[in-house]
Formats: C-alpha cells, sequence, structure tokens
C-alpha cells in the first residue's frame, strides 16, 4: 500500500473515530504532496514523498525548537503531537553510523581530500539517504567524518 493510499484510509478510520488530531494532520500532510505534484506537474513517487515528509518533519522540528525557546509549551506539545502523527508516514530513519558507512564509501570514491571537498560528498551522498537520513544528520556526519579523516 503506497503512503497516500495509507494517508486516505488513516483520514477516514480517523474521521469516524473522531480523532481531530490525526484527521487534521493527515489532511495538512496531503495539501503538502498535493502542492507539490502541483509544482512538479506530476504524481509523485514513493520517493518524492517521502522528502515532502521528510520536509515536513523538519519544519515541525525547527517550529518546536523556536516555541520553546519562547517558552510556549502549549504550542510546542501540540506541533509534537502533529510530528509523532507525521513520523507514521515516514520510513525509519537511517542511524548516524549507516550515514557515517555510507559517507566514509563515498568519501574514498569521490577522492575527498579534506573538509573543503564537504559539497563534492554531500552531492553524491544526499541523494543516496535523501527521505531516509536528516539533513541536519548528514551533514554533522560528513563534516565529522572529514573532519576526523583529514585532520
Amino acid at each position: 500500500m503506497s503512503i497516500q493510499e495509507q494517508l486516505s484510509d488513516d483520514l477516514k478510520v480517523a474521521m469516524k473515530a473522531g480523532d481531530t488530531l490525526t484527521k487534521d494532520t493527515v489532511r495538512l500532510i496531503r495539501a503538502a504532496i498535493q502542492n507539490a505534484e502541483l509544482e512538479k506537474t506530476d504524481k509523485l513517487n514513493e520517493t518524492d514523498v517521502n522528502v515532502v515528509l521528510a520536509k515536513m518533519a523538519k519544519q515541525y522540528r525547527d517550529s518546536i525548537t523556536t516555541y520553546q525557546d519562547a517558552g510556549r509549551n502549549d504550542l510546542v506539545t501540540k506541533e509534537q503531537s502533529e510530528l509523532d502523527v507525521l513520523l507514521r508516514y515516514l520510513p525509519e530513519q537511517m542511524t548516524s553510523e549507516t550515514v557515517h558507512k555510507i559517507a566514509a564509501k563515498i568519501a574514498e570514491e569521490v577522492g575527498a581530500t579534506g573538509p573543503g571537498d564537504k559539497g563534492k560528498l554531500m552531492s553524491s551522498l544526499m541523494p543516496q539517504v535523501k527521505g531516509k537520513a536528516d539533513g541536519s544528520v548528514v551533514n554533522s556526519v560528513v563534516t565529522e567524518l572529514l573532519e576526523s579523516l583529514f585532520s
């Protein structure tokens, strides 16, 4: 079952059960996917849908951090609840150790010689981990890898 089919089914279940949180969050997710399809002018494949979901998860995390800094615990709770619903649809995220293994292999393949090759390494790595690993995790792993290998 595709993510979009799962979203439709979960929306129906949430509406019947009166689960407002799930209903509203699923509607937001479906709207984000539809907007991405309009931009692309084509149906999204599963990878593209995962990218949309990962982007939404990042936005939720950023909002949570902002609200925590502002002392708005009511909004932190709301955003965290919506993020929890969203995470049901994202594939299991790669651990930093897994990203590190892939990055080390690619660093060898592209001949990275120091921190100046971060762009070259990231451009080869991101297509392999897109939607499967948080971008900030990938960035920190690559930075750490390049610094440890070439310092």
